[in-house]
């Protein structure tokens, strides 16, 4: 390396990764501001909206989750988490839907946080790569969130 050229440093968060955590804050102002009643309504509407800026082959991959997650579990509750779809009991996030594109990564994932009830011996997956929705994926999809939100 040249003596005139600077060296890139490196703090530990890619600028996906800070831009995930300055969407994150701006939910949780948000949340804090509205009562119960208007987080569910104002979080159906936000997912919509940050599904609607996916690029296309994201956005209806996103679209076809949202409305498995809302015919398999209508319990859980739509919120933006990071920037991105998640659906939550009791304010807790069980799943979210994590686009590729947003974190330059090979394809998008469909992950499972703690509250989800998938527990299955001493060791299970909580996060699921897809690259593409078929009917077998959508069925387990459906048998996935429906488990996690028991």
């Amino acid at each position: 390396m040249a003596v005139t050229e600077k060296a890139k440093s490196y703090d530990g968060f890619t600028d996906e990764e800070r831009d995930a955590m300055k969407e994150r804050a701006k939910e949780l102002k948000a949340t804090a501001r509205r009562g119960s009643a208007a987080k569910k309504a104002d979080g159906e509407a936000e997912v919509l909206a940050k599904i609607a800026e996916l690029p296309d082959e994201e956005r209806m991959m996103a679209e076809r989750i949202h409305a498995i997650v809302k015919a398999s579990a209508p319990s859980l509750s739509p919120k933006t988490w990071y920037g991105m779809p998640a659906y939550a009991k009791d304010g807790k996030i069980v799943c979210f839907f994590q686009s590729a594109g947003k974190f330059n990564a090979r394809y998008a994932t469909l992950g499972f946080n703690d509250p989800a009830n998938l527990d299955d011996g001493s060791m299970w997956p909580t996060a699921y790569a897809l690259t593409k929705l078929t009917t077998a994926n959508e069925a387990k999809i459906a048998e996935l969130v429906k488990q996690a939100a028991s």
